[in-house]
């Protein structure tokens, strides 16, 4: 299978039972939803998948079941947040034996590397595979913006082909456009500027509420890429109370709850993280319940 980085790509999450074992049969589950929505390939082992507290092991298991269970019917990417670039290099040539198709590569991690550093970060990792990478630019999260001036030192990079655009600066679209044109593949990595960036001319987006909401999420994509807005915009209003769970800190927690109301996930996370409790878990729990109370009837999307 080739990969190319557009149209819905879910930063999954990853599911745990009550015991703090990953739960395969809950994780097949949401692969099926995704699938069945429409999305165009999955992301593992991003924020959302709870990286930071995963073994290589679980990682591994988490692809090579995903790559299994999918059979090639979209592609599987492997998300790389590592402190050091040997670390690094070993993920992405592990992703490859696993079945991986593809890398989304965040800049390096706990120590907040200069531009020179940061691209031949990028360039070291690139040259060690022969994977697509997806460089995940989110300055506001990670404090390292990856500018346009280090993208042209990187366009000699023949597999770096997209970018995660998480600038919160939708305006950074169109520079992007203007200055390579088509030269990446531009996906945008937040949720409330997900529509704005598709018009605007980005390729993709890399979903969060999609863990809860795979078809509405879908259907935004796919309604705004045919020039139906006026539909996607009525969706889109409706899923941003929603949508905006993505922009906390305790997104991880806050969408796994969404899930879980959906019936594709389960409230578990892995320490330090905690379950929502009290008001908090109320305060939330309303705005995903008003969500489905209110939930729109979605139109022939998968036939666009």
């Amino acid at each position: 299978m080739t990969i190319e980085f557009k149209g819905v790509l879910p930063a999954l999450l990853t599911p745990f039972t009550a015991d703090d074992k990953i739960d395969f049969p809950l994780f097949a589950l949401n692969l099926d939803a995704q699938v069945e929505a429409g999305v165009d390939g999955i992301i593992l082992g991003g924020r959302l998948g709870e990286a930071s507290v995963l073994t290589i092991e679980e990682k591994e298991q988490l692809v090579v079941f995903a790559v299994k269970h999918l059979n090639d019917a979209i592609p599987v990417i492997l998300n790389i947040a590592e402190g050091s670039t040997p670390v690094a290099l070993q993920q992405a040539r592990l992703a490859s034996q696993w079945g991986a198709k593809g890398l989304m590569l965040l800049p390096p991690m706990r120590y907040k590397a200069d531009d020179r550093e940061t691209v031949q970060y990028f360039k070291t990792i690139a040259a060690a595979t022969t994977l697509p990478i997806m460089i995940y630019n989110n300055p506001v999260d990670y404090k390292i913006d990856v500018t346009i001036a280090m993208f042209e030192e990187l366009a000699e990079c023949a597999n770096i082909t997209a970018v995660k655009e998480s600038t919160r600066d939708i305006t950074n679209i169109t520079r992007m456009i203007n200055k390579f044109g088509q030269r990446y593949k531009l996906l945008c990595g937040v949720d409330t500027l997900a529509m704005e960036a598709l018009i605007m001319g980005g390729h993709g987006w890399v979903a969060g509420l999609v863990d809860a909401f795979p078809r509405e999420t879908v259907a935004i994509y796919r309604l705004v890429k045919a020039g139906r807005l006026d539909e996607a915009t009525s969706i889109y209003r409706w899923f941003m109370p929603l949508l905006e769970l993505d922009l906390h800190p305790k997104l991880v927690q806050y969408i796994k709850l969404a899930a879980t109301a959906t019936g594709i996930g389960s409230e578990h996370v892995r320490a330090p993280r905690l379950p929502l409790v009290g008001e908090e878990r109320a305060r939330i729990l309303a705005i995903i319940n008003h969500g489905l109370a209110t939930r729109p009837e979605l139109p022939d999307y998968l036939s666009l």
